[in-house]
Formats: structure tokens, sequence, C-alpha cells
């Protein structure tokens, strides 16, 4: 068989139930996760232009603008070796094609999520997604339109090799690379609802008798069309024995995964005693690879740098803590900026062993003469150290405080805990997810 025929044999045939207990319940904390991302992203004002921006006129469109909704607000998932966003991309296009294919069944509505996420997950981990980021692919973008295809065929119970021509026709519709994207609403989230809706409308295309190249990936069409040495048994290897979900990393606060660790770093010292106002200086060393990444300047009006930038990060971190968890962003605060000055990153090579397992990070603060050191290497929310149910509805409380929503977050998360239980909670769920990301109204119901 070739490697997409495999694939698709997963895909029709991968059933969640299969999955350990404590896997399933790792799903669901995933799948709760960005439930809560849905509702705070198309509150922002940049979730309100992609909700506006990003055409609506099918189902492939809208899973699109419901993923670009979620990825942009930098509060969702991460695999780190693979360097991908899955559940922003496979829970909403999941949810909203069973919303319009009126598919509660929750058996068949977790194992389409799953098959989804192994899929982009591993297509992130064959073509080295952590180190290729840093060379303008991105990983996610690159691997959304395999995941949404299969995500498509599974639900319409498309036949295997109806499933094999939908997963070649999506990866011909693969770009992946990017630049810098600039202007007052980026297009980073926007190209990316664009992938996930081709990966739609792929699957579409195949049941209806449209054929793809089911032998694409036994020659080395990635080197050829797109560059990269892809290892091609990640793609296969175990494929159903187990499951990606364990990987997985869930963010804590509001970030770049890059400044996660060292952000921690700082407020364990915090914890332990150190006072911020003695803080003179901080040198922040990570990985070379994400180095330059995380030593973006903060600045005014760009949402993205205050949420990338490790130094603007510590400084919330160290003065206005509850401010990690706003999603907009809406202006800078000066008193961070200028503890922001104080604060340089700098590449060390000795991290590098623990990357791309995870995202590690090492933090020396000089403070009124004395040095403090502190190394976090496994960050709160990487598999681990896992987010537990309290403290996943911790976390959305403090995000929807940030927001001003009358409602509180924790509610939200026992609403995707329940969803893939039962029917009717299944059907609430799909209908919650389409409420959260085409109108702010969870926030304040």
């Amino acid at each position: 068989m070739s490697v997409l025929r495999d694939l698709a044999a997963f895909v029709c045939g991968a059933s969640v139930n299969a999955l350990p207990a404590a896997v399933r319940a790792i799903q669901r904390r995933h799948v709760a996760d960005t439930l809560v991302a849905a509702a705070l992203g198309a509150w922002t004002e940049e979730g309100r232009h992609l909700r506006y921006l990003l055409p609506r006129d099918s189902v492939a469109d809208i899973a699109g603008m419901q993923a670009a909704v979620v990825r942009h607000t930098e509060i969702d998932d991460i695999h780190t070796p693979s360097c991908t966003t899955p559940s922003s991309v496979t829970v909403p296009t999941t949810l909203a094609l069973a919303r319009v294919g009126g598919i509660s069944d929750p058996e068949r509505v977790a194992s389409a999520i799953w098959v989804g996420t192994e899929l982009l997950v591993r297509l992130g981990v064959a073509i080295d997604g952590a180190h290729i980021l840093y060379r303008g692919i991105w990983p996610t973008y690159f691997a959304a339109p395999l995941a949404t295809a299969a995500i498509a065929a599974r639900l319409g119970s498309l036949s295997e090799d109806e499933t094999a021509h939908a997963l070649a026709l999506a990866l011909m519709l693969t770009a992946g690379r990017s630049g810098r994207f600039q202007g007052r609403l980026p297009g980073r989230s926007v190209i990316l609802g664009m992938a996930v809706s081709a990966g739609v409308r792929a699957a579409q295309a195949a049941r209806q008798g449209v054929g793809g190249d089911p032998d694409l990936l036994d020659g080395p069409w990635l080197r050829d069309a797109h560059g990269l040495n892809a290892d091609l048994a990640a793609l296969t290897s175990n494929l159903g024995r187990g499951s990606v979900y364990t990987q997985l990393s869930l963010k804590p606060f509001c970030s770049a995964k890059q400044a996660v660790a060292a952000t921690e770093a700082l407020m364990t010292l915090i914890g332990e005693g150190l006072a911020p106002a003695t803080i003179d200086k901080v040198t922040v060393r990570v990985p070379p690879a994400y180095a330059r990444m995380v030593s973006t300047k903060p600045e005014a009006g760009s949402r993205s740098s205050t949420i990338v930038s490790a130094a603007y990060q510590l400084g919330l971190a160290a003065l206005k803590r509850e401010r990690l968890y706003d999603i907009e962003r809406a202006s800078v605060i000066q008193d961070v900026l200028a503890f922001a000055a104080k604060v340089t990153v700098v590449p060390d090579e000795a991290l590098h062993p623990d990357f791309p397992a995870s995202f590690p990070a090492e933090i020396e603060v000089s403070a009124k003469g004395t040095l403090h050191r502190k190394r976090v290497t496994a960050a709160l929310g990487d598999p681990s150290r896992p987010l537990d149910d309290a403290q996943l509805k911790d976390k959305a409380n403090r995000v929807f405080e940030q927001a001003g929503a009358t409602r509180t977050g924790s509610s939200l998360i026992e609403l995707g805990l329940a969803g893939l239980q039962d029917r009717d909670s299944c059907k609430a769920l799909a209908d919650a997810m389409w409420t959260a990301s085409t109108s702010a109204d969870l926030l304040f119901k």
C-alpha cells in the first residue's frame, strides 16, 4: 500500500474508543480549551474582523473562519516537537461539519477530531516543523489541508479509496511557506482559514469522483515540490497504536509557547521572594532556534509583538500578571515596556538538547547586586506537567475576566468537557462552538 492509502485506512477505520480512558480525557480537555479560545477569539477586534472578512458561504468557509478565530488568540494548544497547533484546526472543523451535517454521535465526532489531529501532527513531525518554522515554513499552515480533508472524509463516510484521493488533493493544495505579515490586520490567520477550507473542499471533490494521486508521497514529491527532506516513516509508524494527545501541551496563559518557560521562571523567582522593583537586568537564555523570535521588540499597535516578545511577557509577569490573560492586548503598558528594556535574549546551545521535545529557558536576574537563576525545561501545561480540569477552568475564568465577560469561563470548560459524552452533549458542544466563533454571545450570556 502507498503512504496515503495507509493514512486513508486509518482515517476511515480508527475509533477513539480504542484509546485508553486517560487519553480520551486529554482529548476532552483540548476540546474544552479550544471552545474557550473560540469564544474569546470572536470577541477581540482582530477576531471581529476575521468573522466579517472571511467568507461564510459554505461549511468549508465557516470551518476556515472558525479556525482562524481560534488560532489568533494564542491561548490554543501546541505540539512542540512538530511546532503545530492542532486543535485550532481540527476541533472547529469537526464541530462545524458535524453541526451542518446533523451528526451528534460522540464516537464519530471524537474519532474525526482524533484522525485530523493525528495526521496534522504527524505531517508536522515528518517535515521537522520545529526547525523549519524558522525558515519561513509554517507547519500548521502546511499540514492543515491534509488534516481537514481527513476530518471531512471521516464525517462524510468516504470510502478508503475516496479518502486517499481526498488526502492527495489536499496535499496538492498545500502551501506552507509564509513571509512577514504586515498591516492593520495581519494575514496570518486569514491564510490559515483558507488552508482549512481547502482541505474540506478536497474531500468534497473526492466524494464527487475527483481524483488525486494516492502515490504522491511514495516518491520525492515533498522534496521536489517544497524542498523538504521529510521523514515519511513518521506519518505511518505505529499509526493507530496510541495517539499524539499524550504529547500535546496546553498553554497556561496567552503567549507564544516559546516565551512560556522564561515567563514561568521569573514568576517562580518572584514567588520565592524576589521583589520586581529590585530587578536591574534579566538575561533570557533559550535554544538558538527561537532566540531571534522571542527577541521581538514589543510595539504599540502590534498585538502579536506583545505576545511573542519574551521581554514583554516577563514585564507582565513582574508588574501586571493578570494581563498575561488579556488576549486583546489593545495597548502597550508603559511601565511594562520599561521593564522589558531591562531584558536581553541570548541563544544558548546548552539548552538545545531539550528542544524540540520542550521549549526550555533559563533566566539570570540581577537584583541589587545579587544574581538569581532559574531554568524551566518542562513548563506548566506540558505533557509531564499537564493542566488538570481545575487549572483549565482557572485559566478560562482569568481570560474571561480580562475580557469583561458576564459569565465564567469555567462554565464553558464544563460544557466542553461533557461534549463528547453523549448525543445531547455532543450537539450542545457543536452548537456552542458555532455560536462562540461566529459571535461574542457566549461571553455575555
